[in-house]
């Protein structure tokens, strides 16, 4: 089957409604007090900084996988969306833009902390673990590898930075710290549950969620509600089954569906003949890695929905 590819959106351009924040991937529009309208542009970031080539199709794909998700998980945890179309809030000639990229959610009061939960062994995991035999303070097993499967999912929260700053990892104890005990625990162990959950779905469909981020606010009554994205390849870690078995190994980093390709690329990168420094402006992406890039977007979500 031919698919054709759809044209690319870097930034959104909505006249009809006020523009309330721009983040890495997704253009924020107030519609009224208690809704927002969130675009998914097909701007990528890596290591925190803005690539200026856009991947064609990525926001429309993320927002599927992310519809498909919150779906999956109703029974567990409630989520954002209104269930309104985002094309009835705008303008006809606006509808483009937000076409199949778009998801109309509630507005909730953010919870400033990135609930991270990793199941494997992997990324800036390792290279601590290295170093201390622990990952953001949660002591782990002697003799593990790179990419290796943990004894249980640990809960690894980070403090939510402002645009373009890292966030930062913090141990559970800081989250107590800014959000109190109750709440704090609540969002350990139901992210806990979210990973576990969608982990079992994914490796139904041949594929791993090495680790993963949510992303949590609260209601006007103070309930805890799913927000943001959830479960993409942006804000997670997905690997094939095929391969893994022999990157664990040789101790290297399994193929991935998410932007490990685009980072691996940046990594030996050159800016004026060095090594780029990870600060903006990024490399220009050649079309190859745009084009692979786009194609392994594609192919987790059909692998996830086949």
């Amino acid at each position: 089957m031919t698919q054709s590819v759809p044209s690319a959106l870097h930034t959104s351009k909505l006249h009809s409604l006020p523009l309330l924040a721009r983040g890495k991937v997704r253009d924020n529009y107030a519609v009224g007090n208690d809704r927002i309208l969130m675009v998914a542009s097909d701007r990528l970031s890596a290591f925190d900084v803005i690539m200026g080539e856009p991947i064609p199709g990525k926001g429309a794909l993320l927002t599927q996988m992310a519809l498909y998700w919150f779906d999956k998980l109703r029974d567990i945890c409630p989520n954002h969306l209104t269930g309104d179309a985002p094309e009835s809030v705008v303008q006809p000639d606006e509808v483009p833009q937000v076409a199949q990229r778009s998801m109309l959610v509630k507005r909730l009061k953010p919870v400033p902390i990135e609930a991270v939960v990793r199941g494997y062994l992997a990324g800036s995991g390792w290279k601590e673990y290295q170093e201390s035999q622990a990952v953001c303070g949660v002591p782990l097993p002697a003799g593990l590898v790179n990419s290796a499967k943990l004894p249980e999912p640990i809960y690894t929260p980070a403090a939510k930075a402002e645009a373009g700053e890292h966030d930062e990892n913090i141990t559970f104890e800081r989250t107590v710290e800014i959000v109190g005990p109750e709440l704090a625990a609540q969002i350990r162990d139901l992210s806990i549950a979210i990973y576990k959950k969608a982990a079992s779905i994914a490796l139904e469909k041949g594929m791993i969620i090495a680790d993963t981020k949510f992303e949590f606010g609260l209601d006007e009554n103070g309930k805890l509600v799913l927000m943001d994205e959830v479960l993409t390849p942006d804000s997670s870690r997905y690997w094939p089954v095929e391969g893994y078995a022999d990157a664990l190994a040789h101790g290297t980093n399994p193929p991935s569906y998410d932007k490990q390709f685009v980072r691996d690329w940046l990594e030996q990168a050159k800016v004026n003949g060095k090594p780029w420094d990870k600060t903006a402006p990024a490399p220009r992406l050649p079309q190859e890695v745009i084009d692979k890039t786009a194609a392994k977007y594609r192919e987790a979500l059909e692998r996830l929905t086949a």
